[in-house]
Protein backbone atom coordinates (compact mmCIF):
# COMPACT_ATOMS: atom_id res chain seq x y z
CA UNK A 1 0.00 0.00 0.00
CA UNK A 2 1.06 3.58 -0.64
CA UNK A 3 0.15 6.73 1.25
CA UNK A 4 -0.01 9.89 -0.83
CA UNK A 5 0.09 12.92 1.48
CA UNK A 6 -0.25 16.41 0.04
CA UNK A 7 -0.38 19.85 1.69
CA UNK A 8 -1.62 22.94 -0.09
CA UNK A 9 -1.07 26.60 0.69
CA UNK A 10 -3.70 28.79 -0.95
CA UNK A 11 -3.62 32.48 -1.82
CA UNK A 12 -6.25 35.11 -1.11
CA UNK A 13 -8.02 36.44 1.94
CA UNK A 14 -8.76 34.15 4.88
CA UNK A 15 -12.40 33.99 3.77
CA UNK A 16 -11.58 33.13 0.15
CA UNK A 17 -9.03 30.51 1.17
CA UNK A 18 -11.57 28.90 3.50
CA UNK A 19 -14.30 28.88 0.84
CA UNK A 20 -12.00 27.35 -1.78
CA UNK A 21 -10.62 24.82 0.73
CA UNK A 22 -14.14 23.69 1.66
CA UNK A 23 -15.16 23.22 -1.98
CA UNK A 24 -11.92 21.35 -2.69
CA UNK A 25 -12.34 19.06 0.31
CA UNK A 26 -15.92 18.18 -0.63
CA UNK A 27 -14.78 17.26 -4.14
CA UNK A 28 -11.88 15.17 -2.82
CA UNK A 29 -14.13 13.21 -0.49
CA UNK A 30 -16.21 12.09 -3.49
CA UNK A 31 -13.19 10.55 -5.23
CA UNK A 32 -13.08 7.10 -3.56
CA UNK A 33 -16.44 6.26 -5.16
CA UNK A 34 -15.19 7.42 -8.57
CA UNK A 35 -11.59 6.15 -8.77
CA UNK A 36 -11.13 2.38 -8.48
CA UNK A 37 -7.50 2.46 -7.25
CA UNK A 38 -8.32 4.87 -4.43
CA UNK A 39 -8.65 2.77 -1.26
CA UNK A 40 -9.34 5.75 1.00
CA UNK A 41 -9.21 9.53 1.20
CA UNK A 42 -8.90 11.75 4.25
CA UNK A 43 -8.84 15.53 3.97
CA UNK A 44 -8.60 18.35 6.45
CA UNK A 45 -8.63 22.11 6.58
CA UNK A 46 -6.05 23.67 8.89
CA UNK A 47 -7.64 25.12 12.03
CA UNK A 48 -4.42 26.54 13.48
CA UNK A 49 -4.20 30.26 12.59
CA UNK A 50 -0.47 30.35 13.36
CA UNK A 51 0.31 27.92 10.52
CA UNK A 52 0.57 28.74 6.81
CA UNK A 53 -0.77 25.60 5.10
CA UNK A 54 -4.49 25.40 4.34
CA UNK A 55 -5.40 21.86 3.27
CA UNK A 56 -3.96 18.39 3.74
CA UNK A 57 -5.03 15.17 2.08
CA UNK A 58 -4.03 11.58 2.65
CA UNK A 59 -4.93 9.10 -0.06
CA UNK A 60 -4.21 5.38 0.03
CA UNK A 61 -3.65 3.35 -3.14
CA UNK A 62 -2.41 -0.24 -3.61
CA UNK A 63 0.90 0.52 -5.35
CA UNK A 64 3.11 3.46 -6.34
CA UNK A 65 1.99 3.33 -9.98
CA UNK A 66 -1.57 3.95 -8.81
CA UNK A 67 -0.64 7.43 -7.58
CA UNK A 68 -0.31 8.44 -11.24
CA UNK A 69 -3.56 6.65 -12.16
CA UNK A 70 -5.31 8.62 -9.40
CA UNK A 71 -3.63 11.91 -10.40
CA UNK A 72 -4.65 11.62 -14.07
CA UNK A 73 -8.21 10.45 -13.45
CA UNK A 74 -10.75 12.99 -14.79
CA UNK A 75 -12.54 13.20 -11.41
CA UNK A 76 -9.26 14.11 -9.67
CA UNK A 77 -8.37 16.61 -12.40
CA UNK A 78 -11.78 18.26 -11.91
CA UNK A 79 -11.28 18.43 -8.13
CA UNK A 80 -7.80 19.91 -8.55
CA UNK A 81 -9.18 22.58 -10.88
CA UNK A 82 -11.08 24.06 -7.92
CA UNK A 83 -7.83 25.33 -6.39
CA UNK A 84 -5.92 25.93 -9.62
CA UNK A 85 -6.15 29.73 -9.47
CA UNK A 86 -5.47 29.82 -5.72
CA UNK A 87 -2.67 27.26 -5.23
CA UNK A 88 0.37 29.08 -3.88
CA UNK A 89 2.39 26.01 -2.85
CA UNK A 90 2.14 22.24 -2.80
CA UNK A 91 4.17 19.72 -0.82
CA UNK A 92 3.88 15.96 -1.35
CA UNK A 93 5.20 12.75 0.19
CA UNK A 94 4.45 9.26 -1.19
CA UNK A 95 5.57 6.23 0.79
CA UNK A 96 4.92 2.52 0.98
CA UNK A 97 3.67 1.00 4.21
Amino acid sequence: MVKHIVCFKLSGSVEIRREIAERFCRALMELPSKIDVLESMEVGINENPTEDWDVVLTAVVPKMEDVEVYAKHPAHVAAASIIAGYKESRACVDYSF
